[in-house]
């Protein structure tokens, strides 16, 4: 099991620096997702993705002592897979202006989402004992040894999740999506 804690912990960290590449530079800074009318639905379904993060990591990587907030956890993923399937399917139409949907673009979706919900299912073959009475929610696993390194990496994304949905969320407003693009426009990158 020990294993387990460190194979989740290395796939939220490979999933955190691909979706920031892919959700925060791609879609709001190059693409700008959120100015153009044709991806303003698609830009709606990474809000709400964005916003389902930091839940995930609170309610379900987080609470180790509360089965009720690990369901919450666990309904949260189950929202979360209805909307990427949601966005998957209006992604193309909502790529036109630049011709569709890159494929190189699509294969980091891939990464991304795999590493996703691989450290989630990781996550939950660890939390969830399987027995021939059913199902037991382990109460805790922070006796594992590397328990606290997942611990730290979790607590340490949780700030960056929560400003990249607040950022999401602003980009739906056409007051805050002006300002944004004033920002953004004088910033120099890459």
């Amino acid at each position: 099991m020990e294993t387990a804690i460190i194979i989740t912990t290395i796939l939220l960290i490979l999933f955190s620096i691909l979706a920031v590449y892919d959700g925060f530079y791609l879609h709001i800074f190059k693409y700008r997702l959120h100015d153009h009318p044709e991806s303003r639905t698609e830009h709606l379904t990474h809000t709400l993705r964005a916003v389902f993060f930091p839940a995930i990591l609170y309610f379900l990587f987080l609470n180790q002592d509360c089965q009720i907030k690990f369901i919450i956890g666990l309904a949260v993923v189950i929202l979360d897979l209805l909307v990427l399937a949601v966005d998957a399917y209006i992604e193309k139409d909502s790529r036109e202006f630049i011709g569709g949907l890159p494929r190189w673009e699509y294969i980091l979706h891939l990464f991304v989402n795999g590493f996703h919900f691989a450290s989630i299912a990781v996550f939950l073959s660890l939390k969830l004992k399987y027995k021939n009475d059913g199902i037991t929610i382990m109460p805790n696993i922070t006796e594992y040894h590397n328990y606290e390194l997942f611990y730290t990496i979790v607590i340490n994304l949780l700030p960056g999740a929560i400003i990249i949905a607040l950022l999401h969320i602003l980009l739906i407003n056409s007051k805050s999506r002006f300002i944004w693009n004033r920002i953004s426009n004088k910033m120099q990158c890459c």
